[in-house]
């Protein structure tokens, strides 16, 4: 009947009145192909991978701006420049500080090996060792200590609220208890007998730490800087982080633990945790839970007074 004629097997209508090809094409026109759109039906080419050189500088840039991140917030590298912290240290020793937990609030314990920022001209009249231009570029991205950056390492002996004291040659005591401290230099006494500083009895102020080297007769630390602005004390806030690892040379290769000492019975006035934290751990928990616990009541109150209303 016309254009209502039923279209042969294996084609279907067009739409436009046409009956299509078996590859649904109008007749009169060319086939479609699979070999790409346009341009003569030409095939796609692959597209050609980056070459390692090209991409080398990106890898490069990637791992500067890890290494600067991991610099700032995580662990950074430190040379130990002197002898003050024999033997436990040895000069040129390499340590890595953990830079993460003072983000959290956390603050330097007994017992601990700290870097810190020179906090009163300790390092006055000290020489700045020369670097090239390689030890300055790994010193930038963290991987060496900055010849320019002026800190110094050292045992954090007493905290705020303790009371630090020497007299005679030992032993050193914090709160009243002698220290057993097998970390001193062999044939160093644990308190120096002198006038400049190595007999005293101080009380640390709250943010603030009283350091000591363990070679105790070769170490300028919190007992000969008395005069300066803090008055020997190291402020909690320029504390760098604590030492937790001698990474070089690889022979001395090593963790640097809190000793055993420090953990005898009646040393802490106060734990060292709550110390170390604006308020104590079980009080936050406590006044975390309970507005839950009330709340959780209440909630659960609502539905049983309903019910009651119901049943009457």
């Amino acid at each position: 009947m016309g254009s209502d004629a039923s279209a042969p097997d294996g084609a279907v209508n067009s739409g436009n009145g046409f009956a299509a090809d078996g590859d649904g094409t109008p007749p009169g026109r060319p086939p479609r192909t699979d070999e790409g759109e346009g341009g003569g039906g030409a095939a796609r080419r692959p597209e050609k991978q980056r070459s390692f050189w090209k991409e080398l500088p990106i890898l490069v840039g990637i791992a500067l701006v890890l290494a600067l991140l991991i610099k700032t917030f995580l662990v950074q590298a430190f040379s130990i420049p002197s002898d003050s912290m024999q033997n436990t240290l040895q000069q040129g020793d390499r340590v890595l500080v953990d830079k993460l937990t003072p983000w959290f609030g956390s603050e330097p314990e007994r017992g601990e090996v700290v870097v810190f920022h020179d906090p009163g001209q300790w390092l006055a009249g000290e020489p700045t060792p020369e670097q090239n231009a390689v030890q300055k570029a790994l010193s930038w991205i963290g991987l060496m200590p900055s010849a320019e950056e002026k800190d110094l390492i050292k045992r954090v002996i007493g905290v705020g609220g303790d009371t630090v004291e020497c007299e005679g040659s030992a032993p050193l005591k914090v709160n009243g208890k002698a220290l057993d401290e097998p970390y001193v230099y062999p044939g160093n006494t644990p308190c120096s007998v002198d006038d400049q500083g190595g007999q005293f009895k101080v009380k640390v102020p709250k943010g603030y730490i009283w350091v000591m080297g363990d070679h105790r007769q070769n170490s300028r630390d919190s007992r000969y800087n008395q005069t300066d602005e803090n008055h020997g004390m190291v402020p909690v806030k320029d504390v760098v982080g604590r030492a937790i690892v001698k990474a070089w040379p690889v022979n001395r290769w090593g963790t640097l633990p809190i000793p055993d000492t420090f953990d005898q019975p009646g040393l802490d006035k106060q734990s060292s945790a709550a110390a170390s934290l604006p308020y104590a751990p079980g009080a936050g928990a406590v006044a975390l839970v309970v507005p839950v616990a009330l709340w959780r009541r209440r909630k659960g109150a609502r539905p049983a007074a309903a019910e009651a209303a119901r049943e009457r």
